[in-house]
């Protein structure tokens, strides 16, 4: 089986399969035997996940894809108006914060490093207002908790009540607009 490995500072192995393929996140010292390990041990799971990504890819309508201009504008609209949401939030999580990045990713609405950096993806111009800020809150959050424990989503939650309902509406139509990324 076909693998992509992405190694980083983390601490545990983990798998994702996604639309381009299956993804092994690695820590750095990891050797890659141990990782051929990994995989084949966790085989069953990975093929049943491929077989149902493969399924969903089949059943999905096809999207129009967006222009380089327009990633181009929805990049430009997004640095303007996301940097004002997170200095919103930041004051009521409690929090700050170090750079901004606005980026154009195929699988990621947002992250934060442990440096406390920012990134966030330019399709959110084409979510809801609420969808921005709940992201903009989530990706906040990290900078108490960074993982995603009872502690991080009480903390989300209290912040931005909302955040359930929105969250879910990101789950069902992220998707598609994801697909719309070109490349």
């Amino acid at each position: 089986m076909k693998y992509k490995i992405i190694r980083s500072k983390r601490k545990t192995i983990a798998i994702q399969v996604t639309a381009e393929g299956v993804l092994v996140r690695a820590p750095e010292r990891m050797t890659e035997k141990a990782i051929r390990r990994y995989v084949e041990e966790n085989r069953d799971w990975l093929l049943a996940h491929v077989k149902r990504m493969e399924e969903r890819q089949k059943s999905q309508p096809p999207v129009e894809k967006l222009s380089l201009e327009e990633i181009r504008k929805l990049a430009d609209q997004a640095t303007r108006v996301i940097p004002e949401r997170v200095k919103h939030y930041a004051s009521l999580v409690g929090v700050t914060y170090g750079r901004i990045t606005i980026r154009n990713q195929k699988t990621r609405w947002g992250s934060c490093s442990a440096k406390g950096n920012l990134n966030f993806n330019c399709l959110l111009m084409l979510t809801p207002p609420e969808v921005i800020d709940s992201v903009v809150v989530h990706e906040l959050c990290h900078r108490k908790e960074m993982n995603h424990s009872k502690a991080f989503y009480a903390e989300v939650r209290r912040v931005y009540p909302d955040y359930d309902r929105w969250n879910q509406w990101l789950k069902e139509n992220g998707g598609a607009l994801m697909r719309r990324m070109t490349g």
